[in-house]
């Protein structure tokens, strides 16, 4: 029988906003607590499958600027997510790509140039204890993660069995399987469930206008702020269910987009849902930049889904000498 997780990477400097993360908790919104979890799926998949982990496994995900961390004992790592300078030992090293740290190597991950948040897995993911059945950080709730709170100065973080220090196969994910950000991304929204409480011109301007992301965004939700969305009937309705990608639109004909901390339920007339393949677009967009919306029916978003989970399921990564 293995004995207990060895602590394997210390913190020297957490950055603004590091937690862990894995692949969310499920089942307890009906109590209040949101599923949490990366808000970039794609990316923090494909870097727990650079060093062998299954894709929900607990790792980290940083926030604009990302962490600086030592490994204690020799361990595999990647990052991914936003394009974010490596470093290993001041040394330039690849991102999206495997990379195998001796004991003493310091990794430092700088501001991103382009989206938001990043995600670095260790081979073993992190070892934190479960809170009904995940590690993922609740900031709200406390809960989750290292003691419900997000990463601080010299925290040691346990690394799961898995960990080796056996040097593997180096791997990168192939550069048309990275993500680009930047630019004005279009969001595909299902409308509704409360579209008919919202004027004609209200949904056109929605679905004709940009929208600048605003500052006072977070992993609750992204405010926006752009041509404002009339309501025919008020703004107010009785409290229903949020769901990931809810657009909320409150009394100032603003949209406000639900991630994956969101509330439970809602009392704001939500006049479309962000379609879950599009969520990591919002998520990695920067403050001050623009985005726009537009409508597909169910049944295309379901073929959406389906060609989007197919593309994630088939990236072949690459085998590096």
């Amino acid at each position: 029988m293995s004995g207990p997780p060895v602590e394997m990477i210390r913190v020297l400097d957490p950055g603004p906003l590091t937690t862990v993360q894995d692949a969310g908790r499920g089942g307890q919104m009906r109590y209040g607590i949101p599923p949490s979890g990366p808000v970039d799926r794609r990316s923090f998949v494909l870097a727990n499958r650079l060093v062998g982990n299954p894709d929900g496994a607990a790792a980290l995900e940083f926030t604009l600027i990302g962490p600086r961390l030592r490994a204690e004992k020799p361990c595999i790592i990647a990052v991914t997510g936003a394009d974010a300078p490596v470093t290993v030992d001041d040394a330039a090293a690849p991102a999206w790509t495997t990379l195998t740290l001796a004991a003493g190597d310091v990794v430092k991950i700088g501001a991103a140039r382009a989206g938001v948040r990043g995600y670095v897995a260790v081979a073993g993911g992190i070892d934190v204890p479960p809170v009904l059945g995940s590690r993922a950080t609740y900031l709200r709730g406390r809960m989750g993660g290292v003691q419900g709170r997000a990463l601080a100065r010299d925290d040691g973080l346990p690394l799961g069995a898995a960990a080796t220090a056996t040097a593997p196969r180096r791997r990168a994910v192939p550069l048309d399987a990275r993500p680009q950000w930047g630019g004005e991304p279009v969001l595909r929204v299902v409308l509704g469930p409360q579209a008919e409480r919202f004027t004609e011109d209200g949904i056109a301007a929605f679905l004709g206008s940009s929208y600048q992301l605003l500052p006072q965004s977070d992993r609750m939700g992204t405010r926006l702020n752009g041509a404002r969305i009339t309501h025919a009937r008020g703004h107010d309705i009785i409290s229903d269910g949020i769901a990931l990608g809810t657009v909320q639109v409150p009394g100032d004909g603003q949209p406000i987009v639900m991630l994956v901390d969101r509330q439970s339920t809602g009392g704001y007339t939500k006049i479309a849902t962000v379609c879950s393949f599009d969520i990591a677009r919002i998520g990695q967009a920067k403050p001050g930049q623009r985005l726009r919306f537009t409508a597909v029916d169910v049944a295309a978003a379901h073929r959406l889904l389906e060609e989007s989970d197919a593309a994630l399921a088939g990236v072949e990564l690459q085998e590096i000498a």
